[in-house]
């Protein structure tokens, strides 16, 4: 399973000589992994600050969680694009972030690289005991969105109808894919490729920009055969991708949830981020995505205002 004047899905880098593309969520929620505190917007004052990973639906959902709050009263600032999961977990470690949000699964990978639970509930049950200390998360929303490996329907064709990772791994040393450059050595990356489905690629492009224009351009181009984007991308119904499935379970389930300072979140923030995880969806997802990547080229702040005012959080 964060996003700005846009910037998209990791962030963007590169020149086209050494095309540096790039990378970033069922049911059922999560319960907070650390008590908060009760009084004022955190235990040492000041506005909360709502930060982002550096792809556009992670901004948008930053927006979402900053409209939310500041509906109910917590006063909120933003920071958003910050940066990857490395990155925004040692910011609000440090408390320069107060909120982000975040993927379940690709989470708890991140701080058990030994975990091997794979369903939605147990992922999220086992998250609280695996947070460093300080950090919660709260509720986790119905919304998913999970890594694939995407290719054209050309290159599907061409490799003998691909449909599955499976099938991608009997020609998988033919093929470069691209990724955000962590896909290099994150275990749901190429070491997991590799590993569950003994696919290792002929070579790897790295791609900042999470799965975005630079890589959809590269992939159409047939720069690379293969590309991690996520599954809420408007790109792949526009561009009739072929999105293979995942049998062994290389990505986790990825739901949408606040990962969050624990001492910096009272019971009004509590219950206004909650409150979005009840509501939000995966084809919220796709929608607002579409809004801000597609033609429309609105601002995630725009688009998460109006999805505010459309679900009755904000008049």
């Amino acid at each position: 399973m964060t996003k700005k004047t846009v910037p998209t899905r990791r962030i963007f880098l590169g020149t086209a000589a050494g095309l540096s593309l790039a990378l970033a969520l069922s049911a059922c929620g999560g319960t907070p992994l650390a008590t908060p505190t009760t009084s004022g917007a955190g235990s040492s004052g000041g506005d909360l600050v709502v930060g982002s990973a550096n792809f556009p639906e992670n901004a948008i959902i930053a927006e979402i969680y900053a409209g939310a709050l500041n509906a109910a009263g917590v006063k909120t600032t933003t920071k958003l694009n910050i940066g990857a999961r490395e990155v925004y977990v040692n910011a609000i470690k440090d408390g320069s972030v107060d909120v982000v949000p975040d993927y379940s699964g690709n989470l708890l990978g991140f701080v058990d690289a030994t975990n091997t639970v794979v369903d939605p509930a147990g992922i999220v049950a086992a998250l609280p005991g695996k947070l460093p200390a300080g950090l919660g998360v709260l509720d986790a929303a119905q919304a998913e969105d999970k890594d694939a490996m995407v290719v054209t329907a050309e290159t599907a064709a061409k490799y003998g109808n691909l449909k599955t990772i499976e099938d991608l791994a009997k020609v998988c040393d033919q093929l470069t894919i691209g990724a955000p450059p962590e896909f290099k050595t994150r275990p749901y990356g190429l070491p997991g490729l590799a590993k569950i489905y003994n696919c290792v690629p002929k070579a790897f492009t790295p791609v900042s920009d999470g799965g975005g224009p630079l890589t959809v351009k590269a992939l159409l181009k047939n720069e690379i055969q293969v590309a991690d984007i996520f599954t809420t991308s408007p790109d792949i119904p526009a561009n009739k991708l072929v999105v293979l499935e995942d049998p062994l379970h290389n990505w986790l389930a990825q739901q949408v949830l606040p990962l969050v300072k624990a001492d910096r979140i009272n019971d009004t923030a509590k219950t206004a981020l909650n409150n979005v995880s009840k509501i939000l969806t995966t084809a919220d997802l796709i929608s607002l995505r579409d809004q801000v990547e597609g033609d429309q080229k609105m601002d995630p702040a725009t688009a998460a205002a109006q999805w505010l005012k459309d679900k009755g959080i904000t008049k």
